[in-house]
């Protein structure tokens, strides 16, 4: 088994990572924490009602978004997007996770999926974004190829402590960044339109969790070995708008 290597340059905001891929389990040694509905703030274009553009059926979150609907709030310049802001559960320092399964359906493209939100000074410290089928770390780190109308598992885990953020599919490590400035953070998935938007964007959600690791386990999880894919992640080149 490849052991990680691992270098970070603050300066340029980059992540070199070489080692071999197997499946792990990312939520080992985290506490799930408890959610409901009143937990999923849907933040949608402001002049539809909520069941236009969201829908909860047989435990499956179901988002949509046009590219020609308004944004989510009059006084907001940014662009259309429905999604679940997860409330109760922000935080500034620890070791968080988001856990849901994701699925894309066929013409989705230009959008955000998923973001850990809160930076400094850009609005994100990570996103998930789908172009063509093709789900990316932002938009230069690809993740997982071939995405559409089948399901898949995202962890996203933020070290808010060490400023760092792991990504995993499908129970494989796929990418590790540096964090991009100290905030209050909170995760969020759904659908939001980027740069050269599909006219129909949707995603569908189900398990979602909020984990949180416990101060017993921290000391440990800094000290595992981790095994990755190879990649290089530059951050500083996109910034997703809030």
């Amino acid at each position: 088994m490849a052991r990680l290597l691992l270098s970070i340059s603050p300066c340029l905001g980059l992540v070199h990572l070489i080692a071999s891929s197997v499946p792990v389990d990312p939520t080992k040694g985290f506490v799930s924490l408890p959610l409901n509905q009143s937990n999923f703030d849907v933040q949608r274009p402001y002049d539809v009602p909520e069941d236009q553009r969201y829908s909860f059926r047989h435990g499956v979150h179901k988002l949509w978004v046009y590219s020609s609907d308004k944004r989510h709030a009059p006084t907001s310049r940014t662009k259309p997007r429905t999604e679940i802001r997860i409330s109760g559960y922000d935080y500034s320092s620890g070791v968080w996770q988001f856990e849901g399964s994701a699925y894309v359906p066929h013409g989705t493209s230009g959008v955000c999926i998923m973001q850990v939100f809160g930076a400094s000074p850009h609005a994100t410290t990570a996103a998930l974004v789908v172009y063509n089928g093709t789900l990316s770390y932002y938009t230069n780190t690809v993740l997982l190829e071939n995405i559409y109308d089948r399901w898949f598992k995202v962890n996203v885990i933020h070290d808010a402590n060490a400023s760092t953020a792991k990504v995993y599919i499908d129970y494989q490590l796929k990418a590790v960044a540096p964090g991009r400035g100290e905030a209050t953070h909170y995760f969020k998935c759904g659908v939001y339109a980027q740069r050269y938007p599909s006219y129909y964007m949707e995603s569908r959600w189900k398990g979602i969790k909020v984990l949180k690791m416990s101060d017993l386990d921290l000391f440990f999880y800094n000290q595992v070995d981790l095994v990755v894919t190879t990649f290089v992640i530059t951050t500083e080149s996109t910034t997703i708008k809030v």
